[in-house]
C-alpha cells in the first residue's frame, strides 16, 4: 500500500518516524509531504527521509489561512502522480487533499478542537484517532487508544538516551541543569494564547541560576542578554536534553508531555490551562502527578524554584514515569498496525469486545489488540 504522510511540524516528524519505518519494513511505501515550518525539514534531513515540501509558512496567522487552499492544491498536484492508497495527517491539509484525490484519510489529533476547528475537517476524513484521555466525543469516526503520541518515539522500545549530550552542553554529568522552552504562539489555533513575558523569562533565569545551569530553547528571537543561555545542539538531540534535565519549564505543549514521558519534572504555563484544558495534561497531572500546569506565571515560577531545590527529584519522577508506561500501549505498534492494515483494522476495531462503544459515539481501545 502507498501511504502519504503529511508532516507539518517537528512533533509530527517524531510521531511518524518509527511508524513509517515499521510500515516500510512490512512492505508498504511511505510518501512524505512536509511543511517548511520551524525545524521540520531540518529534522527530516537529519534522519535521512525523502520528502516533498508542499507548503511554506507565512509569518502571520491570516497569511496561513489565505495560503491554505494553495498548499492543498500543491499537495494534490504532487500526490495525483504518486497515486497513494491512503492519506495520513494531523490536520486539514490531508483531509482536503484526500477529497480532491477521492482517497481515504486517517487523522490523528491530541488537541481538543474548538467546534469551528472540528467542523473544518470532520466531514472530509474517515477516521479520527486520539489518545484515550481526549475529553471531546467526535462521533462515530472517532477511535481512542490508550496512549500518547509522544510514547510513539520516547518509549523505551525506541528511545535510548545518550549521555554525550553533556559534552554538547559543556558541563559535567554531575551538574544539574534546567531547560526553559518558550513557544512562538504563531499557529492559527494559538490565537489569543500567551506564555511567559520577557521580564518573566528573565526572572526564571535569575532565580533558577542560583541552583542549576540554565539553558533556553526558544521559537522566538530573544533579547541579546539571553544569548549565553541558548541551546546550541542538533535539533534531533532535544530529547536527550529533556531526559537528563533536572527540571523543564515550558509555555509550550508538546515538550511538556515529552518531558513527562521521559520521567523529567515539568512545569507548564500558558493561557490554555484552565477548566477546558487538554485531556492529556489533565491526566498527566491528576492521575500520574508528572506535571504541574499553571495559568498564573508567578505561581509557575514559585513552583519551579521550589522543585529545583528538592533532592532525589529525578528518581521520584522515574517511578511515576514507569507507572505511566505500564498503563499505556505502544503507540508506534498501534498506529503502524492500524494504518498498515486499514480498512480491515477499522472493521476489527469496531467489532472487538474490548472496545467500549455506544450508539453514535466514539470507540475507546483499552489495550493493544491489533
Amino acid at each position: 500500500m502507498r501511504i502519504a504522510f503529511f508532516i507539518n511540524t517537528p512533533a509530527h516528524v517524531h510521531l511518524y518516524k518509527n511508524v513509517i519505518k515499521s510500515l516500510e519494513l512490512s512492505g508498504h511505501q511511505a510518501i512524505i509531504l512536509a511543511r517548511n515550518y520551524g525545524d521540520t525539514v531540518n529534522l527530516l534531513d537529519e534522519m535521512g527521509f525523502e520528502y516533498f515540501v508542499y507548503a511554506n509558512v507565512p509569518d502571520s496567522k491570516y497569511g496561513k489561512i489565505i495560503a491554505l487552499p494553495f498548499n492543498v492544491l500543491t499537495a494534490y498536484n504532487f500526490l495525483r502522480k504518486k497515486k497513494p492508497d491512503l492519506l495520513v495527517g494531523m490536520g486539514v491539509y490531508s483531509a482536503y487533499t484526500s477529497q480532491l484525490l477521492h482517497k481515504k484519510c486517517i487523522i490523528f489529533n491530541d488537541s481538543e478542537p474548538t467546534p469551528f476547528q472540528f467542523m473544518l475537517f470532520k466531514p472530509f476524513v474517515d477516521v479520527i484517532l486520539t489518545p484515550s484521555s481526549f475529553t471531546v466525543d467526535l462521533g462515530p469516526k472517532h477511535i481512542k487508544f490508550n496512549s500518547f503520541k509522544e510514547i510513539a518515539y520516547l518509549h523505551k522500545n525506541y528511545f535510548t538516551p545518550d549521555s554525550k549530550i553533556y559534552d554538547f552542553l559543556g558541563i559535567s554529568q554531575d551538574e544539574d541543569y534546567v531547560l526553559l522552552r518558550f513557544n512562538a504562539f504563531d499557529a492559527v489555533h494559538d490565537f489569543g494564547i500567551n506564555g511567559f513575558s520577557i521580564e518573566q523569562k528573565r526572572l526564571l533565569v535569575k532565580e533558577l541560576s542560583k541552583y542549576a545551569r540554565v539553558f533556553i530553547s526558544s521559537e522566538l528571537k530573544l533579547p541579546d542578554d539571553f544569548n549565553k543561555y541558548l541551546l546550541k545542539i542538533p535539533k534531533s538531540r532535544i530529547h536527550d536534553i529533556l531526559y537528563y534535565a533536572k527540571l523543564v519549564i515550558a509555555d509550550t505543549q508538546t515538550i511538556t508531555t515529552e518531558s513527562a514521558v521521559l520521567g523529567t519534572p515539568v512545569i507548564r504555563f500558558n493561557s490554555f490551562v484552565g477548566k477546558k484544558d487538554m485531556g492529556n495534561f489533565i491526566e498527566l497531572e491528576n492521575k500520574y502527578n508528572l506535571i504541574f500546569s499553571f495559568n498564573d506565571p508567578e505561581k509557575a515560577i514559585t513552583k519551579a524554584v521550589e522543585l529545583i531545590q528538592e533532592p532525589d527529584l529525578k528518581s521520584k519522577w522515574k517511578e511515576k514515569r514507569d507507572r505511566l508506561l505500564i498503563d499505556k500501549v505502544d503507540a508506534t505498534k498501534f498506529l503502524a498496525s492500524f494504518i498498515g492494515n486499514y480498512p480491515d483494522s477499522l472493521y476489527k476495531t469496531r467489532n472487538e469486545k474490548s472496545y467500549s462503544k455506544k450508539d453514535n459515539s466514539s470507540i475507546t481501545l483499552q489495550g493493544d489488540l491489533l
